[in-house]
């Protein structure tokens, strides 16, 4: 299903938007001059650039890249970086995870190398939960329930045989529901990957995004965890996961 060699991709929602606006190819998306969000990536060979692009009240994200390249055992000799996230982001909507919805996916190999076009819907609704975290406005009690949402959403990629392997607070966007809970998103799914060493990675997941959130104290941290592993925060499995948090982050401060 998630082959080496995709075909051009055109969300069904986007289609006809893209079509009226001169968008709907590679070619078009390729020319489109706009100012880039952030310093372009140069590294693997090539560069990688991301850039905001609105059409008619609605906001993507066009990532752009050129000899970007990333090898495997099924892309020996190369293959953008861009279509490993475009495969990530199929495996985990169909597993029916919430993540960053594709709008446009195609590549072009030719006499100026590899070249691949990705878009993505911009979360405009939503904020990254780092952002959110260190927003004053947002109390105790909504900090518990920030970090509930986040552990529930680790527990359903893990549970659906994925670990993230960037799971930071700058990846997760939330936004609030109406019950007022909340909901969450994840993004940047280059490196996501299945999981294959049990709960050596699941923990990795886990000790990236604890060391990561800002002021994680000991109540927030048995409130986030109890999430995960669907317990209550006094139950003794809890604190098994707690020491091997401490144990990875201490491995890690050791090497």
């Amino acid at each position: 299903m998630y082959s080496f060699r995709i075909r051009d991709y055109i969300a069904d929602e986007d289609i006809f938007l893209l079509e009226r606006h001169g968008l709907a190819g590679f070619d078009a998306l390729w020319a489109l001059e706009l100012p880039t969000v952030d310093e372009p990536n140069v590294d693997r060979g090539g560069w990688s650039a991301v850039c905001r692009l609105d059409i008619d009240g609605h906001g993507f994200f066009l990532k752009r890249q050129c000899n970007h390249l990333t090898r495997s055992l099924s892309a020996p000799f190369g293959e953008p970086t861009l279509a490993r996230e475009f495969r990530n982001i199929l495996r985990c909507r169909a597993r029916g995870l919430p993540i960053v919805e594709a709008s446009f996916y195609a590549e072009r190999r030719g006499r100026g190398g590899v070249r691949a076009v990705l878009m993505t819907r911009a979360l405009d609704e939503w904020c990254d939960l780092a952002t959110r975290l260190d927003d004053a406005r947002v109390d105790r009690a909504r900090r518990i329930q920030l970090l509930a949402a986040c552990g529930a959403l680790a527990r359903r990629l893990h549970y659906a045989g994925l670990i993230h392997c960037c799971f930071y607070p700058r990846h997760i966007f939330v936004r609030e529901t109406t019950d007022s809970g909340y909901e969450t998103c994840l993004i940047d799914l280059e490196k996501l990957r299945a999981l294959v060493f049990g709960w050596r990675d699941r923990v990795k997941d886990l000790e990236q995004f604890q060391r990561h959130t800002p002021i994680l104290d000991a109540r927030e941290e048995r409130v986030w965890l109890s999430r995960y592993l669907d317990r209550a925060p006094d139950d003794p499995e809890v604190d098994v996961w707690i020491d091997r948090l401490r144990a990875r982050r201490r491995d890690k401060e050791t090497r």
